[in-house]
């Protein structure tokens, strides 16, 4: 037996699925010559168990290994298609390292489908300046991609998700870069040379930058639109349909409102890169989406799963909600200070949580204010999250199909309401006095503007968007072009809700604090207020 640090193999070396008594020569199958081991995946009863072997012992076995096979490994087309092997590596440049990186790939059960090899460069030993210069690449934010479900929803399309197989292998690099020749594929006649990349390799700081200009270089050239604000989004228009292409790094989703351009899509796509297609969108960025017959159900719940049992939460004892209404949490509480790596896990887990749980939101921020000296309060705060999660583990957003496509926005404020500094807590829709309400409507009114502009790009044109306020001072100062007297101490970044109030894309409205949604993100709520504000942002169960 060999450890599997030590396996050198090719990234699609067939199985053996018979048991060694039926096991047929014809079908063990090695890659390349050079490959000194082969996976032998047995079946039993009990189910799939993987072992390694030396090719010298499973050669006594079976002749038929004693033949290599003539195709070319996965390192070698990488190598000969990525880059040129020189004789001498030019003065002022020294070679990358690669190493070989084993993974492998689980179905939603958990059981092991595939074990994947990829040829990795060391990108850490890489300078700036020499080996790499710009290497920003834009991803979708978390908020475009709830925004294309919604449109989604409301035009009442499916949307689909394909996989570009070793994406990063496709970029083209402007850089003159050179690695070291991998382990096992030494050219023995040559065992000092290096290799000059002609494209990227995963590893490389400037890959992701790479892959993203071939791939939307090759879009816009097939009569497709770049968006104007997310630079992700690519839209072709052909008549009065639509169709809307979202990438994160090589993961795409896309849908129409003609499915016929999903499959010219689809077809496009094959024509240049090895793909990939999983059919409609189920899992995406850790989000698991229903699409259902009477709309589109965004939740968390295996993620949640997985989290209660890393803890230690799946026996624990339900929490109707996630945070205790008469208990404060400050920094100055007493208690033992606990184990601070544990507290960050726990509260790095529940940050990536919020993007389809806006009822943790609030707590969630509360609690990672003392992440520099947790102490036992904080602890056991973050231990009620987790016991509320074991009660409500399927919670999540809907969409419905019947639903007009509207945008409200809510916002207020808690003024004061930070333990640490006394500052107000905002967000998009939290804060009390006049002064702290209005940094906070500016701050929804730029969050409103951002999602106007993102809806120009799919054709749809929101104007007057009704941002709900409860404080009448606040009104009265975005109303009044005059400056006030209460606003002489707020920066003038914040006065540019005016403007957009007196050009009509916003409108400020008096709303009664019992229908404030916004409090779900403000403080914290017993149970009855709780369950009706969290109905009223759309969160449902997921049955």
């Amino acid at each position: 037996m060999v450890p599997l640090s030590e396996v050198k193999v090719d990234e699609k070396l067939r199985y053996i699925e018979e048991p060694e008594s039926i096991m047929n020569e014809k079908k063990v199958n090695l890659r390349n010559k050079e490959v000194d081991l082969v996976l032998v995946k047995w079946k039993h009863h009990r189910g799939p168990n993987s072992t390694w072997e030396r090719k010298d012992e499973m050669k006594a076995k079976y002749p038929s290994l004693r033949k290599p096979h003539r195709k070319r490994s996965y390192a070698q087309k990488t190598l000969k298609s990525n880059s040129e092997l020189r004789k001498d590596l030019p003065r002022g440049h020294k070679a990358i390292g690669t190493k070989w990186n084993f993974r492998n790939i689980k179905d939603e059960r958990g059981i092991v489908i595939k074990n994947k090899a990829r040829l990795v460069a060391q990108g850490y030993t890489q300078e700036e300046g020499s080996d790499y210069d710009d290497v920003f690449a834009p991803v979708a934010r978390i908020e475009a991609i709830r925004l294309f479900l919604a449109f989604a929803s409301y035009k009442q399309f499916n949307v689909f998700q394909m996989d570009v197989k070793s994406a990063f292998l496709y970029g083209k690099i402007e850089e003159e870069v050179y690695v070291c020749q991998p382990l096992g594929f030494e050219d023995p006649k040559f065992p000092d040379k290096a290799y000059k990349l002609r494209k990227a390799l995963y590893g490389l700081y400037q890959a992701p930058r790479a892959w993203y200009d071939t791939l939307p270089t090759y879009l816009l050239e097939n009569q497709f639109e770049r968006g104007v604000i997310d630079k992700t989004l690519f839209i072709k228009k052909k008549d009065t349909n639509l169709l809307l292409v979202q990438i994160y790094a090589d993961d795409i989703i896309f849908g129409s409102t003609k499915e016929e351009m999903c499959k010219e899509f689809e077809a496009l796509m094959h024509k240049k890169f090895k793909m990939s297609s999983m059919g409609e969108l189920t899992f995406f960025l850790g989000l698991q989406v229903k699409q259902k017959e009477d709309g589109i159900l965004i939740n968390q719940s295996k993620y949640v799963k997985d989290m209660l049992t890393k803890f230690g939460f799946l026996d624990s004892k339900p929490a109707s909600t996630p945070m205790e209404t008469y208990k404060q949490l400050t920094a100055m509480l007493r208690g033992e200070e606990v184990d601070v790596h544990q507290y960050r896990s726990m509260i790095g887990s529940l940050m990536y949580l919020t993007a389809s749980r806006p009822d943790i939101m609030f707590v969630v921020c509360v609690c990672a204010r003392f992440q520099v000296r947790p102490k036992d309060s904080h602890l056991q705060a973050v231990k009620r999250i987790f016991r509320y999660l074991k009660g409500k583990p399927r919670l999540g957003l809907w969409y419905p199909y019947e639903s007009p496509f509207e945008l409200l926005a809510y916002t207020d404020s808690d003024y004061g309401g930070a333990s640490l500094d006394r500052k107000s807590t905002s967000d998009h829709s939290v804060n009390i006095t006049a002064e702290a309400e209005y940094v906070a409507a500016a701050q929804c009114c730029s969050q409103v503007l951002w999602i106007q502009n993102q809806m120009l790009d799919y054709g749809i044109t929101i104007l007057n968007t009704p941002v709900y306020i409860d404080n009448n001072s606040v009104i009265s100062i975005v109303n009044n072009s005059v400056k006030h007297s209460k606003t002489k101490y707020i920066q003038i970044k914040y006065h540019f809700i005016r403007d957009s109030n007196e050009k009509k894309l916003i409108q400020v409205l008096k709303v009664h604090t019992d229908y404030q949604y916004a409090d779900l993100f403000r403080k914290a709520f017993d149970v009855g207020r709780f369950k009706f504000l969290i109905t009223s942002v759309g969160m449902i169960n997921s049955e």
